[in-house]
């Protein structure tokens, strides 16, 4: 048994799968085609399909008019980094003609949601001390873009 997400594009499918891919290392376009048949979404080969990997995850992208829902919270994709400057390059590059929200969560120019992560900030929420974890946590809830060196020094007191 496999499990695979799917993601519902309006238009631009092709661009976004592009960025996605190029932004996450160990991604990759994997395929890519039009439906050969009438759907409810549209007629023959007016529908697009793609299969994509993000990191370890696989992905599958349909784009055709008339997406029933648009992306919202409920759905969004996660990415812990490492560093600071990982999250600034994802940052800027995922955000772009975007907007940018609360707790290190953005929105796409396609409306997909994102939270670019800091690893350390799991490590210092799961951590012994209880009240450098309310610390780090308080300061997370204060941000826009996650800041590793201001989590740092809220853990410290």
């Amino acid at each position: 048994m496999k499990v695979t997400q799917c993601l519902w594009f309006e238009k631009d499918m092709d661009a976004a799968l592009r960025l996605y891919t190029s932004l996450i290392p160990g991604s990759s376009l994997d395929w890519g085609s039009a439906l050969p048949a009438e759907s409810p979404s549209g007629p023959a080969g007016s529908v697009k399909i793609a299969g994509f990997t993000l990191g370890d995850q696989r992905y599958m992208a349909f784009q055709a008019a008339g997406r029933p829902d648009a992306f919202n919270h409920c759905i969004s994709i996660m990415i812990e980094c490492d560093s600071q400057a990982e999250i600034d390059r994802l940052w800027d590059a995922l955000g772009k003609d975007g907007r940018y929200e609360q707790c290190g969560w953005l929105r796409d120019r396609w409306g997909l949601a994102w939270q670019i992560n800091a690893r350390r900030l799991g490590e210092l929420q799961k951590g012994p001390d209880r009240a450098a974890a309310k610390r780090v946590t308080e300061t997370m809830l204060k941000m826009v873009k996650i800041d590793i060196a201001a989590l740092e020094a809220a853990a410290k007191g």
